[in-house]
C-alpha cells in the first residue's frame, strides 16, 4: 500500500534537495518521475519539513516515507511519545489508533510486544515500513483494521490498551466534546475493560477535567503533559480498581522539554488550601501552562511556602529563590498603575504580561507607548486590596 518508487535515490535525493523550495512552483516547474507523480513528492517534501522539530528522529532518518501533513500535525511529538512510554509497564500493549506510529515505537522500547492497528490501510503501511527503518526490533505487530472491531473479534487480554481518537468529526469537523470523538470513548469503555485491566487514553488539553473523570469513570491518575510551556495533551490511565472519587484523583503536571519539578496533587486539596498575601519584594514566580490547566493556584503556594499576589492574579512571591515549576524573575520594583507612572516607565521596549487587570497587553502597549522586547518585563496585575499596580522584574 506504499509506493516504493519514493524510495528511489532520484526521488529521495530532490526530496532533500527541495525541501526549502517553494512547493507550489516545484509542482509547476519539475515534470513528473518515471513512478512517482510530483505531487506525491512534493507531498513528501512537506511532511518531512513538518517533522524537522516535532519528529528528528524520523527527520533524520533515511528512506522514511510520510503521510499527508494533517497526519503528521495529528501525531504525537517525540518528547511526548516518550513521556507516554514512561507512563506504562508490561509485556503487552495494543494501540487501536495507530496512526503514523510514533507512540507505537516509542512503547516499543518499553513494551516486549506491542500490536499497532489502523484503519487507513496506507497509514498502517507507512508506518510498517518506517518501523523497519527506524528500529531493528521486531516487536511490533500491525494490523490494518478499525481498532474497535479487532478488539471485539480478539481474544487476546492485554496489559494496555492506548487509545487517541480522533478530534476531527466526519460532519463536525474539529470536535472538542469526548462523546464527539471517533471511537467515541465513552462508548466503548466496557469493551476495551474486557481486554485489559489498564487503559491510557489522550485528548486535547481543552477536555474538562472534572468532566472528564466523571464521564470516563474509573480514572485512577491524570497526567498534564505540556511541552516547553504549551500543553499539548490529557492522558487519563483507568484501572481496573474502585473508581477514585472525581476529586481525589492525582493530576501530576509536567513541562517537557524544562528542568522544572513535577507537581501532582488533588482537586480536593485545591479546595481546602487557603493562601496567605505578601509584601511585593523579592522573587515573583509565574505557574507552567500545565499547572493553570490543571487549576492548582492555591495548593501550589502552600506547596512551595509561597504568598501569593492576589486572590485572582495567579503569580507568587518568595523572600529566597526556589526551584519553582514555571517562570522565575527579581522583582526590582512596585508601582501604582496610573497614567503619570505608565508614561513615566523608562523603557521603549519590554515584556508585558497582563494579569487579573482591566486593560489587554495591547492596549497597555498602546497607552505606555511601549514595543515588544527587552530585557525588561512588567506584570500589570492588582494586589490583595484591589490596588492596581505594575511590577518591574527582570527574568532568572
Amino acid at each position: 500500500m506504499i509506493n516504493e518508487a519514493l524510495l528511489a535515490k532520484d526521488v529521495q535525493r530532490f526530496i532533500y534537495a527541495h525541501e526549502n523550495d517553494d512547493v507550489h512552483k516545484l509542482i509547476l516547474q519539475t515534470k513528473s518521475f518515471k513512478e512517482c507523480d510530483i505531487k506525491e513528492v512534493v507531498t513528501q517534501i512537506t511532511s518531512r519539513k513538518k517533522t524537522k522539530q516535532k519528529l528528528p528522529k524520523w527527520y533524520t532518518t533515511k528512506n522514511i516515507i510520510y503521510p499527508n501533513p494533517i497526519s503528521i500535525e495529528q501525531s504525537s511529538s517525540e518528547a511526548t511519545a516518550q513521556f507516554k512510554a514512561s507512563v506504562v509497564n508490561g509485556d503487552s500493549l495494543i494501540d487501536i489508533t495507530g496512526g503514523f506510529g510514533v507512540d507505537s515505537y516509542y512503547f516499543s522500547e518499553k513494551i516486549s510486544h506491542v500490536t499497532h492497528v489502523e484503519i487507513n490501510p496506507s497509514l498502517s503501511a507507512i508506518a510498517k515500513h518506517n518501523f523497519s527503518q527506524l528500529s531493528n526490533k521486531e516487536n511490533i505487530h500491525f494490523i490494518a483494521q478499525d481498532g474497535v472491531e479487532y478488539l471485539k473479534n480478539s481474544s487476546q487480554i492485554y496489559d494496555w490498551v492506548y487509545a487517541d481518537p480522533s478530534r476531527r468529526h466526519a460532519t463536525k469537523g474539529k470536535v472538542f466534546k469526548l462523546e464527539d470523538y471517533q471511537p467515541n470513548i465513552d462508548a466503548i469503555l466496557k469493551l476495551l475493560g474486557s481486554k485489559t485491566k489498564a487503559i491510557l487514553l489522550k485528548t486535547s488539553p481543552l477536555v474538562d477535567i472534572k468532566l472528564g473523570i466523571s464521564i470516563l469513570k474509573k480514572v485512577s491518575k491524570l497526567y498534564v503533559v505540556a511541552l516547553k510551556n504549551e500543553v499539548k495533551e490529557l492522558l487519563w490511565v483507568l484501572e481496573d480498581s474502585t473508581p477514585l472519587p472525581i476529586n481525589e484523583v492525582p493530576i501530576s503536571c509536567i513541562n517537557l522539554g524544562t528542568k522544572q519539578p513535577v507537581y501532582t496533587n488533588t482537586i480536593a486539596n485545591e479546595q481546602l488550601t487557603e493562601n496567605n498575601y505578601g509584601t511585593l519584594t523579592g522573587f515573583l514566580y509565574e505557574p507552567n501552562a500545565a499547572i493553570l490547566k490543571a487549576g492548582f493556584f492555591k495548593s501550589i503556594a502552600t506547596h512551595y511556602q509561597l504568598q501569593k499576589v492576589a486572590q485572582h492574579s495567579h503569580l507568587y512571591i518568595s523572600a529566597k529563590k526556589i526551584n519553582f515549576p514555571g517562570r522565575h524573575f527579581k522583582i526590582s520594583s512596585c508601582i501604582a498603575f496610573n497614567k503619570k507612572n505608565l508614561k513615566a516607565i523608562p523603557f521603549k521596549k519590554a515584556n508585558i504580561s497582563a494579569k487579573n487587570f482591566p486593560l489587554s497587553v495591547a492596549e497597555i502597549r498602546k497607552k505606555g507607548n511601549i514595543k515588544d522586547g527587552g530585557k525588561e518585563y512588567l506584570f500589570f496585575t492588582s494586589d490583595n486590596t484591589e490596588k492596581k499596580i505594575i511590577l518591574v522584574c527582570a527574568k532568572l
